[in-house]
């Protein structure tokens, strides 16, 4: 008889079993595809040159865009060390720790546990008297339940799990292109301002010198106090500007030391003039900016995070079916506790269906929906801002190669000046007043030559970062 009942019992969890299995079929939730996104990026970069090919510079490496030795060695220590980088790192590893969470969502669920228990029950009581007074049970029993996936809804948090651990990958990538943008900047602003200082010395040394020549004039009655006065206001200009600058290059090494995770220190490094990114400069499609750019591929992650966390909002409107079992041995007597005897099991299947729990339900589904169209449109604007850069980032480019050659122009034309001007003050022909003003606007070309060189070399470290290359 006892094995009929076993067997019975088996028989119907093995049904119950294969119609859950059957039922998860029964699909609500939907499958993610990525929204139609032809007109944001139909016109999203603001060029005359459009681009038709699928090459971008984005997807050559930084060691091939960045040829200078010192740079490469700062870029290498500073994807090891930085601290951005190590917590982006950190945020990787809870992110992997979820999307684990997700996988194990279709087991089922197990626990153990063993209890003694004694009670004192009052000898006048129904079971007091029937027990002497006191009672004692052991138990150790194993519980096991399974919710089957019909709706779809542990489907859609896996699914949900691995978007968000996909937006911490796509984060630290981010990071990374962040840092190598950062540390080319500031490598390159530490070498216009070493150019600067080099102009701000030599001028500082020409100037020590015409101030004693014009004392020497004054003395043999060439030249008046004015002029002696004017040459060493200029003199003593060229000094402060050159503790400006050396105060900038300080400040900036310790930038870098921040970067590189570093204590602060002087860094070796190259010359200006040196400088050079022969890369060539190929856009391509707006579109691949969706797989290129990290922001806005994290920006997509988080949408589709929304979007299955609004099917699992949708699945909670659903019954949910589960399936319990429990076993183990349980004994008033402790000798008896493992004797067969002992054994006992409960199999239960279950079905519930929410209908009224104060709109929890409807509120959190409402709340999801607000929330993946919040993520679609940062989705849409992250790549409406990612084709604004790269806009101004290649019209900066053209705009600084162009200015640079009127900045050389000019420093040229000053310099012929300066001459002349020498020329004509030794025959009489021209004051010391306009010599003074022709090396004064020669130094301001000639540092001013220097910041458009270095914007220049800037806007292409832009655009190679707004294309969203240094990651891969």
């Amino acid at each position: 008889m006892k094995a009929f009942l076993n067997k019975r019992l088996f028989l119907r969890g093995s049904i119950l079993v294969f119609a859950l299995f059957t039922l998860q079929g029964c699909m609500v939730s939907k499958n993610y595809e990525r929204p139609d996104l032809e007109e944001e990026t139909e016109n999203l970069y603001r060029t005359d040159n459009l681009p038709t090919d699928s090459l971008s510079m984005a997807d050559v490496s930084w060691k091939e865009v960045f040829t200078d030795p010192y740079l490469v060695q700062y870029i290498e220590e500073g994807l090891q060390n930085n601290i951005d980088i190590r917590m982006a790192l950190q945020q990787i590893i809870a992110g992997e720790a979820y999307m684990k969470q997700g996988k194990a969502g279709y087991l089922p669920t197990l626990s153990a546990g063993a209890t003694a228990t004694h009670q004192e029950l009052s000898k006048n009581s129904q079971f007091g008297s029937f027990f002497n007074g006191s009672l004692e049970q052991y138990e150790m029993v194993a519980n096991l339940s399974w919710e089957a996936d019909i709706w779809g809804k542990i489907r859609s948090n896996k699914r949900a799990f691995q978007a968000g651990y996909l937006q911490s990958v796509a984060a630290h990538q981010a990071v990374k292109t962040k840092l190598i943008e950062s540390i080319a900047t500031t490598y390159y602003r530490l070498l216009a301002l070493d150019a600067q200082l080099k102009i701000t010395q030599q001028t500082v040394e020409t100037r020590a010198n015409s101030v004693e020549t014009i004392k020497a004039l004054k003395d043999a009655g060439q030249e008046t106090q004015v002029a002696v006065d004017q040459n060493i206001a200029q003199y003593n200009n060229a000094r402060a500007l050159q503790v400006d600058i050396e105060r900038e290059i300080f400040k900036t090494e310790n930038t870098l030391s921040i970067l590189l995770a570093k204590q602060p220190q002087h860094y070796e490094r190259g010359v200006l003039d040196h400088q050079e990114i022969t890369t060539e400069m190929k856009l391509g499609v707006p579109y691949l900016l969706l797989r290129n750019r990290p922001d806005v591929m994290a920006a997509e992650f988080d949408f589709i995070e929304s979007f299955e966390l609004t099917n699992v909002a949708l699945t909670n409107f659903y019954p949910s079916l589960t399936l319990s079992a429990s076993g183990g041995f349980q004994s008033l007597e402790f000798q008896n506790w493992f004797n067969t005897n002992s054994l006992f099991a409960n199999l239960v299947g279950g079905l519930t269906q929410p209908i009224f729990n104060q709109r929890k339900i409807r509120t959190q589904y409402e709340v999801s929906q607000a929330q993946q169209e919040q993520a679609l449109l940062n989705f849409k604007k992250t790549l409406l801002e990612a084709g604004k850069e790269v806009s101004e980032a290649l019209y900066a480019y053209d705009a600084e190669t162009t200015k640079f050659e009127y900045r050389k122009e000019e420093v040229e034309a000053l310099r012929r000046a300066e001459t002349n001007s020498e020329a004509l003050l030794n025959n009489g022909y021209a004051t010391y007043l306009d010599l003074l003003t022709v090396r004064q606007s020669e130094l301001a070309a000639e540092l001013n030559m220097i910041d458009t060189k270095l914007e220049q070399l800037l806007s292409v470290v832009n655009l190679y970062k707004a294309l969203g290359g240094g990651w891969k």
